[in-house]
């Protein structure tokens, strides 16, 4: 009797899902990004689900949340009913850093967390004010080691890739810089152009704008080979640092538990827009890579980018905390 009892309430359970998923969306989605508007991040969020939305009329609500290196914003996800409702926009440092990089973290990206899709990567850049005396890399690591802890860098919070790129370059270099962590990308850009911080270090589509209306300089990008938006900017590696990568990487994941079929259809629909040649030229303009995947490929960067960005944190011996 109890186990047709129970069988009942499964089938139930089942149908249940079933009808869920099939009127699902019912209401707008919710992508938190977790830095502030105006960012490399935000305007990443806003070309994808602006595309998504062109091809299914689904509504969206970019929600920034920035705080704590975007630790913030992904809590929040981590923490919201597993409906399909509510998204994060995640990317390296609160995913695969962060979890290194502070002792007490709210929650675990791989237990916590659906992998939905990749969306794409980018380098990062070191951007000086166009009135800037350092023209070159080489000329701002002279200036570094003759001025120990008199130069500061901008980045969008401790803990991101920013951060974390520039104290492995720091050892590199034998240099020490000093660091003034943001809630966000923006207003730092801003204060990098105005002389109140010396160098701004973030992905290029935040700084990308403008390096090309000349209001900053890009000194090098972080990648193993140049950008083709800024093929006159070398890389940190041809300045002189051999072997010196560091790429930020940008993804959607929703809560724990997140069925499979409101996965699976988030999925098709974030790499359908990804293919389109409209948003590939629109990251690129902003030099980001498209980079889609499946649910599970895309977790299984999560965990690899983990155990890398763990072994760096402990060689460099950066901490946020």
């Amino acid at each position: 009797m109890y186990i047709r009892h129970f069988l009942l309430a499964l089938v139930a359970c089942t149908a249940c899902t079933g009808l869920f998923a099939q009127t699902w969306p019912s209401k707008p989605i919710r992508l938190v990004v977790p830095f502030t508007a105006g960012g490399g991040t935000d305007a990443i969020g806003r070309e994808v689900t602006q595309k998504i939305t062109d091809a299914t009329k689904w509504v969206f609500i970019v929600d920034n949340k920035p705080g704590v290196g975007g630790n913030i914003g992904v809590d929040n996800v981590a923490k919201s009913p597993a409906d399909g409702y509510s998204l994060v926009l995640g990317q390296t440092s609160n995913l695969a850093i962060n979890p290194s990089l502070y002792r007490k973290l709210s929650y675990d990206p791989v237990k916590d967390l659906t992998p939905i899709s990749m969306v794409a990567s980018s380098p990062l850049a070191l951007v000086v004010s166009a009135n800037s005396p350092y023209k070159t890399l080489t000329e701002l690591v002279a200036a570094a080691k003759a001025k120990p802890g008199e130069i500061n860098f901008a980045t969008s919070g401790n803990g991101t890739v920013g951060h974390l790129a520039m104290e492995l370059f720091q050892k590199q270099a034998g240099i020490k810089l000093t660091h003034i962590p943001y809630k966000g990308a923006s207003q730092a850009a801003i204060d990098v152009i105005g002389g109140q911080v010396q160098i701004h270090v973030s992905s290029i589509p935040t700084l990308i704008g403008n390096v090309k209306s000349g209001k900053t300089r890009a000194l090098a990008v972080t990648s193993l080979k140049r950008v083709d938006d800024l093929p006159e900017v070398p890389t940190v590696a041809e300045s002189g640092y051999k072997g010196f990568e560091a790429v930020t990487w940008f993804g959607v994941l929703g809560p724990a538990k997140l069925p499979k079929d409101i996965t699976a259809r988030l999925n098709i629909e974030i790499n359908k827009a990804l293919r389109t040649p409209e948003l590939r030229k629109k990251l690129g303009d902003q030099g980001a890579d498209v980079a889609g995947s499946t649910p599970e490929q895309f977790g299984k960067l999560v965990r690899d980018e983990i155990a890398r960005w763990g072994k760096v944190v402990k060689e460099s011996g950066a901490t946020a905390d």
